[in-house]
């Protein structure tokens, strides 16, 4: 069988290998039998998003944890977080969240989280794909009285929101803010309002009808346009964008400025220093921030660590080093010491309420970091062979970082979830950065591509 296991948990075309009915039957009965607790019935909760194909799955994934003996729960479409954090308040053993985030809706993924609400670490995903690729069919029991029975979870999205607003831990802190919300048609349509308007904000949302085909179409945290407009237009505070799953958050300022997720950690960073509350006096985040975060955190005296892509990979840096504050440019942000994984919703409140205490113009936080121009270009591979085996993908790399020497900085790596390389180039000019990641990309392309 081939690896499964990405980046973010396992992702595909819905319909399609590995993200069929019958492969959720095996990877839920393997849940069921891998996180299986002696002395009391083992209860996986099952949430989703807003896709078209999120019933099938989720239906199916619940078949499968049945099969092995243990108990389904189903708490319906709801944030990746919400089901994290719902895993740790209701006591269940694992959680499965039946999502492609910010993927278009014909795609579909799983998330697995462990019972204290974290994702799975590497060496538990393959154990866990160990046990999905067993051919050999078992069962806790061949009585049919021990197969698991589906149950639901009752106000999952209201306990939720009581969680939220608990973290800010002040009556209508936000009154008066004025905050625009791109819910993405996702899985935040309901949560993000309602959490929003309960802290006392003037709300207005935007792209929260779903119908199962629209998620991320030409909204969200991938397509800000019709936010910057929204924001403008009515005079706003603040926007913010969601992902299909609710993992991450991209602002808008009031002059209509996008705001990377690196440049909210450096804001969150700075404030949280300045009140003694940055555990370890660092910021984690991945190789793929923007060099500017770096220079940014030094001139504020703070450290800054980096890890691979994926924010599990933040945090396990976190959880190793103590650290209370991470997140990637693409809008993931951890504050540890409030859950367990990145929470889109919780980022926004916490930008939201030191924009409140703090009396400041949101535009001011593109200020705290010079971005170097960036490029990314995705290439489609016909096969992913180390980047170190090939010579003139090498060499490519080794002229471009000779030339920019301490001023930029290569990433060449392949997607964790698609057949693709990924070249990000950072320089001090756009003419350079453009002409750099093209050279790469042109050999690559010779090389590997389709």
């Amino acid at each position: 069988m081939d690896k499964l296991f990405g980046t973010d948990g396992i992702r595909g075309r819905a319909g399609e290998y590995p993200i069929t009915p019958e492969m959720c039957i095996r990877i839920g009965r393997a849940i069921g039998r891998k996180f299986r607790q002696d002395g009391h019935n083992t209860r996986v909760v099952i949430a989703k998003d807003t896709r078209i194909s999120g019933d099938m799955l989720e239906h199916a994934m619940a078949s499968g944890v049945c099969y092995s003996g243990a108990d389904a729960f189903l708490a319906g479409v709801l944030p990746t977080p919400a089901l994290a954090f719902l895993i740790k308040d209701m006591a269940f053993d694992a959680g499965v969240m039946i999502s492609a985030s910010h993927n278009p809706f014909y795609d579909n993924g799983v998330k697995i989280f462990r019972g204290d609400g974290f994702k799975l670490s590497d060496e538990m995903e393959l154990a866990l794909e160990e046990f999905i690729g067993e051919e050999k069919e078992s069962r806790v029991s061949n009585e049919a009285e021990t197969i698991g029975r589906v149950n639901f979870v009752p106000n999952s999205c209201d306990r939720y929101v009581d969680f939220l607003a608990g973290q800010i831990n002040a009556k209508k802190i936000l009154e008066g803010l004025n905050v625009i919300l791109d819910c993405a048609n996702g899985a935040t349509f309901e949560a993000a309002p309602a959490v929003f308007e309960r802290l006392g904000a003037d709300v207005r949302s935007i792209f929260t009808i779903p119908d199962g085909t629209n998620i991320n179409d030409g909204c969200g945290s991938e397509h800000t346009e019709r936010l910057v407009e929204k924001v403008v237009s009515r005079n706003a505070d603040v926007g913010f964008a969601f992902d299909g799953d609710g993992d991450r958050v991209i602002a808008v300022d009031n002059k209509g400025g996008r705001i990377s997720g690196d440049k909210l950690l450096v804001f969150c960073a700075k404030r949280l220093k300045d009140e003694g509350r940055l555990a370890g006096n660092m910021v984690v985040s991945t190789v793929m921030s923007n060099i500017g975060l770096s220079l940014a955190l030094k001139e504020a005296g703070i450290n800054h660590v980096t890890t691979k892509v994926g924010d599990r990979h933040v945090l396990r840096e976190m959880l190793t080093r103590g650290a209370c504050l991470g997140g990637e440019d693409s809008g993931h942000m951890i504050f540890l010491d409030h859950h367990t994984t990145g929470d889109g919703i919780l980022a926004a409140l916490k930008v939201s309420q030191i924009i409140k205490t703090s009396g400041k113009a949101v535009d001011e936080v593109a200020g705290l970091m010079k971005v170097f121009p960036q490029r990314l270009i995705n290439v489609e591979v016909q096969v992913k062979r180390p980047i170190e085996d090939i010579p003139e993908i090498v060499a490519a790399i080794e002229r471009v970082e000779g030339l920019l020497g301490e001023k930029g900085r290569v990433l060449v790596r392949y997607s964790g979830t698609q057949p693709i390389c990924r070249i990000m180039v950072e320089s001090p000019t756009k003419e350079e950065t453009e002409r750099f990641s093209d050279e790469i990309a042109e050999v690559i392309r010779k090389r590997l591509g389709t």
